[in-house]
């Protein structure tokens, strides 16, 4: 015996593939924007590009590994489209490396809107004056100096748009230091600095700069964090929340600061870290 519900009669298919097309139809915040974002084929990265793409920007991602790239466009593109989500391997410290990516993205998606900097390393771990001077470099080299670089390289183009917006992704590590992050605590305070700094010099330009902090999230790159059961029971006591955030948390907060929603907001950092202490 045969039951035939209401909820799969011709009437509701039909109504259910007009609601689509309407809903298709619908301005989203970001629509007619093009995005670049640094270390996007995972964690942070990745839910951000995904977050973009559904709220209408061309997106283009990167990593320093072809690999990377790839896995990471085939998943975006079957869910957002071909002509929406395109990749390309970019090592940000190489200033060729950059140039590509930049140059890719104008010559695919016609200009940049949006540049959010999300690319970091942290090759160690333990008190600041233990960190050798070659690990310093690199992580500041990385976590710094190539988001310095990249924002001079991309403004020119934000410019010719008239305006768009700068995001960083700092930590709150920091707003509050970790004793065993100490090195990768400092680069992200100096974000903290960038932030302020390029703000005030690209308001005139309609440009916003602003800045996230994410606390512990569910990523490969905190998994040392979150799968100590240790050292995640200690973190999760400093979190009135109790838990650890995911990406797409993170990515929310983005979109909104990449947003017309944001259009009064510059030089600011949101921390986004589940109620941990967030001063300076």
């Amino acid at each position: 015996m045969h039951c035939i519900s209401k909820f799969s009669s011709p009437f509701t298919i039909s109504f259910r593939t007009q609601l689509k097309k309407m809903s298709s139809n619908i301005a989203k915040p970001l629509d007619g924007k093009v995005a670049i974002i640094t270390a996007s084929t995972d964690g942070i990265g990745f839910a951000t590009a995904k977050q973009l793409a559904s709220h209408g920007a061309s997106v283009m991602i990167s990593s320093r590994k072809q690999n990377n790239v790839e896995r990471a466009l085939a998943e975006l593109q079957k869910e957002y489209g071909v002509t929406k989500v395109h990749g390309v391997v970019c090592h940000v410290s190489k200033k060729d490396d950059r140039f590509n990516l930049i140059q890719e993205t104008i010559k695919i998606f016609g200009g940049i809107d949006i540049l959010v900097s999300n690319a970091a390393t942290n090759p160690t771990s333990g008190s600041v004056l233990d960190c050798e001077e070659e690990i310093w470099d690199k992580i500041f080299e990385v976590n710094v100096k190539s988001a310095f670089l990249i924002t001079k390289e991309v403004v020119p183009h934000l410019i010719s748009r008239g305006g768009g917006s700068i995001v960083y992704v700092s930590s709150i590590t920091g707003l509050n230091p970790m004793s065993l992050l100490g090195a990768y605590s400092v680069s992200k305070t100096a974000l903290l600095g960038l932030t302020k700094v390029v703000a005030n010099d690209l308001a005139a330009n309609n440009i916003r700069v602003n800045c996230v902090a994410p606390g512990v999230i569910k990523t490969k790159f905190a998994s040392s964090l979150t799968e100590n059961d240790a050292l995640s029971e200690y973190l999760l006591q400093m979190k009135p929340m109790k838990r650890f955030g995911v990406p797409k948390e993170v990515a929310s907060v983005i979109s909104f600061l990449c947003s017309s929603s944001s259009s009064f907001i510059t030089g600011e950092t949101i921390a986004i870290s589940g109620g941990m202490q967030s001063r300076l």
